[in-house]
């Protein structure tokens, strides 16, 4: 793992929570949606099938206990995951809460409007929820 590098973009973006077995876990900087990343630390990944097949089997299992503690820590009505890489190809996979009314509903997340950045007391209370429930 010690060549693994993360995209700028990525980290521009987003906030380091806690490095789970394979992934970083980060959050995405707009609060309009309880917004996390995971972030496999293997250098030259840009798909999932470019992973062996133990770090799949790893990756799967950090998406489900994640969006399963996004869940319980937001109480939403429907959690999105999703890996597209068009713009940032370094793989990454996006755990979004949603709810009926958000910004976006029930469109996709992603073009909509401006981020909204996070407020500290909102970042420490939504922080400490998620990671409760991990």
């Amino acid at each position: 793992m010690s060549d693994f590098v993360l995209d700028p973009r990525l980290e521009r973006d987003s906030t380091l929570l806690m490095k789970l077995g394979l992934c970083q876990l980060r959050l995405i900087e707009d609060s309009r949606w309880p917004w996390v990343l995971l972030v496999p630390q293997r250098s030259g990944i840009s798909e999932i099938f470019d992973m062996t097949p133990l770090d799949q089997t790893m990756l799967t299992f950090e998406t489900a206990i994640t969006a399963s503690a996004v869940k319980q820590a937001t109480e939403c009505l429907k959690i999105n995951i999703g890996a597209l890489g068009n713009q940032v190809r370094q793989f990454h996979l996006h755990i979004i809460a949603r709810n009926e009314g958000d910004p976006a509903w029930p469109g996709p997340v992603w073009g909509h409007g401006e981020a909204r950045p996070w407020t500290r007391d909102a970042r420490s209370e939504f922080t400490e929820r998620l990671l409760e429930a991990l």
